[in-house]
């Protein structure tokens, strides 16, 4: 079957790990379903992969993608959620074995994907496999960070550092569903003004807000610290779910604890999380910004439009 896969690691170069071509399926589990593959959203998970970042070379090849759409028997879009942990858990997210597709198991850029019946989870009702597919990683992530970890409150206020990127995107059409009052950094202009067209009050990275906030939503990492503790209001929270600008940050332990924040780490989601942002999404008419789409045979044209830091929303991989 096509696939796009890790044939090596190689932390220099991530793309001459990649290939893009037949493979024979491997093995998975004998209890797991195999569908068809209808579009899969690419993540910066991917091209840490080919880098060597939570994937060993005695384990490639090993095909990428967390996130992938496809069809049942039926014929109906069924999203694919990616962790696979303890389903017996409240929350499989806090099983220290946990793993996501593409670590341990085969992942979903290939023409079919194979998951645990009950990681398979109908779609909304009326949107494209390219839409759904951008559900199950950065959907379901910001969804956890603004409900489950943020506790963001009814009509609060809620800062997105680094617009641009897939959760970022989520977070700020999500935020605004919830009626949230949404700020979004940016150092460039462009991206700002595509932020403001989806919802959000643009804000030049570093500036000063007009308000304090109730909660921070970041995936940059050290570079926004220091402005995401000083933007948030007497106890309020900043979750991070990524290090994009670098994992080592300083803290100014006085603003912490002098006004009582929170400083919360955030992965992924429950099974009952991505359950409940799909529903939402369909009750809201909430949809994914989608940078672009390729089809699965050109992922490596689609895995550079990532790595370019252009891209605003999902970069997506149709196979229909």
């Amino acid at each position: 079957m096509l696939a796009a896969y890790a044939s090596a690691v190689n932390p220099d170069d991530p793309f001459a790990a990649l290939s893009v071509g037949e493979i024979e399926p491997p093995d998975v589990p004998e209890d797991w379903t195999r569908i068809p593959l209808a579009a899969a959203s690419l993540n910066h998970h991917d091209l840490w992969s080919l880098a060597g970042v939570g994937l060993r070379a005695e384990q490639c090849p090993m095909i990428l993608g967390t996130d992938a759409v496809g069809r049942n028997d039926n014929g109906h879009l069924t999203v694919v959620y990616p962790v696979i942990g303890d389903a017996s858990l409240a929350d499989e997210t806090l099983d220290p074995k946990r793993t996501l597709l593409s670590e341990l198991h085969p992942g979903t850029l290939a023409e079919h994907v194979a998951a645990p019946e009950r990681n398979l989870v109908p779609a909304p009702p009326g949107w494209t496999a390219a839409e759904a597919a951008c559900l199950p990683t950065t959907f379901l992530t910001a969804w956890r960070m603004l409900t489950t970890r943020g506790r963001l409150p009814a009509d609060g206020a809620v800062l997105v550092q680094g617009t641009g990127g897939g959760v970022a995107t989520a977070a700020i059409v999500l935020a605004k569903a919830l009626g949230a009052r949404v700020y979004a950094t940016g150092r460039d202009p462009g991206r700002r003004e595509q932020a403001a067209a989806i919802g959000a009050i643009p804000v030049e990275a570093g500036d000063r807000l007009p308000e304090r906030m109730d909660l921070v939503i970041d995936s940059v990492g050290a570079p926004v610290m220091s402005h995401s503790i000083k933007s948030l209001k007497p106890g309020g929270r900043l979750v991070n779910c990524g290090a994009t600008g670098g994992p080592v940050a300083e803290v100014d332990l006085r603003h912490v604890f002098f006004k009582q924040l929170e400083i919360l780490g955030s992965t992924m989601g429950t099974r009952d999380e991505l359950v409940e942002v799909i529903r939402f999404c369909a009750e809201r008419d909430v949809k994914p910004v989608i940078d672009s789409t390729f089809p699965l045979a050109d992922a490596e044209q689609a895995l550079r439009r990532l790595a370019s830091g252009e891209a605003f929303g999902k970069v997506v991989l149709v196979n229909e």
